[in-house]
């Protein structure tokens, strides 16, 4: 057995903190958090995710101009510059439409991005809102050391101090029994604001521009000492796992999307050899990982 391209101990690190995508990654799957984090195994682009970072970039780009001139004309006019942003960034992402023959092919997947920021038109009004931040990066660590970090689309502040925390999301919202699984991300960024601003956010807000639906929470303390707790126990299950070397896969229906079948011991496949297990009596330091935050793919 082999280590995969790209991995082994000079290169790998142990986990240093937390983002709501790759808690949601151990939760779903322990092997997929370890391939993500640890292998770091490389991943085909997605349109549907790709999709997402464009409308997140349009939407936060629109924000740019003086709000009489936020309207949908001038935020699909934004589209084009910035998929030529996303490309200069990843040139990779021109194989999402190879030959632009076959499928929906770039122009209609353009076009069902312009449909998507069309929606939110009809969710919000952009003219009356002036975000205090957008794509915020945010950092904290709570008592125990544990580093919580993540990327808030939005927020917004009101005149009162109350503040709103907003996400985007370019799929469909989930049916009412999911709705709490939904929630986990903004619960995640609710918390981290509250130890950093002492502020507890009033609203939490997703936009789902796939379906026209907007759902909403509002949290209270105990809510975020929930949270938080929950967090300290998936971090221990985490280091746990990181020291013994024992990443359970964990099958589900979203199987069939994941990009590491032939690495996975449920599709017949070997992982790469673990490259954080040390022999007895020998110690190895570990460069800190790079605080890279990535964006959720139902973002």
């Amino acid at each position: 057995m082999t280590t995969s391209p790209g991995t082994g101990p000079a290169e790998a690190a142990r986990p240093t903190s937390l983002s709501p995508s790759r808690a949601s990654d151990f939760m779903r799957c322990p092997l997929l958090y370890r391939f993500r984090v640890i292998d770091k195994l490389p991943e085909k682009p997605s349109a549907a995710a790709t999709r997402g970072t464009l409308v997140h970039a349009v939407l936060e780009r629109l924000f740019d101009h003086p709000a009489q001139e936020r309207t949908a004309p001038r935020a699909k006019a934004l589209i084009p510059g910035q998929w030529d942003r996303l490309v200069e960034a990843k040139p990779e992402l021109t194989e999402l439409f190879p030959g632009d023959d076959g499928g929906v092919g770039l122009a209609g997947w353009l076009e069902e991005a312009e449909s998507l920021v069309d929606r939110w038109f009809t969710l919000e009004d952009p003219t009356r809102l002036e975000p205090v931040e957008r794509e915020f990066f945010v950092e904290t660590e709570l008592d125990s050391g544990l580093r919580l970090r993540g990327i808030i689309d939005r927020v917004d502040v009101a005149p009162t101090g109350e503040v709103r925390i907003v996400d985007y999301k370019t799929g469909k919202a989930p049916r009412p029994e999911y709705a709490e699984g939904a929630l986990f991300q903004m619960k995640f960024y609710a918390l981290v604001v509250w130890r950093l601003k002492r502020v507890v956010p009033r609203r939490l807000q997703l936009v789902y521009l796939g379906s026209g639906d907007v759902i909403t929470y509002d949290p209270v303390v105990e809510d975020l000492e929930r949270m938080e707790r929950k967090l300290l126990a998936l971090w221990e299950a985490i280091k746990e796992a990181t020291e013994s070397g024992d990443w359970r896969p964990r099958p589900t229906k979203l199987c069939g999307w994941c990009d590491h079948q032939a690495v996975c011991p449920e599709f017949g496949g070997t992982p790469p050899v673990y490259p954080l297990v040390i022999s007895p009596g020998h110690r190895v330091e570990v460069a800190p990982a790079s605080p890279v935050v990535e964006r959720s793919e139902e973002s």
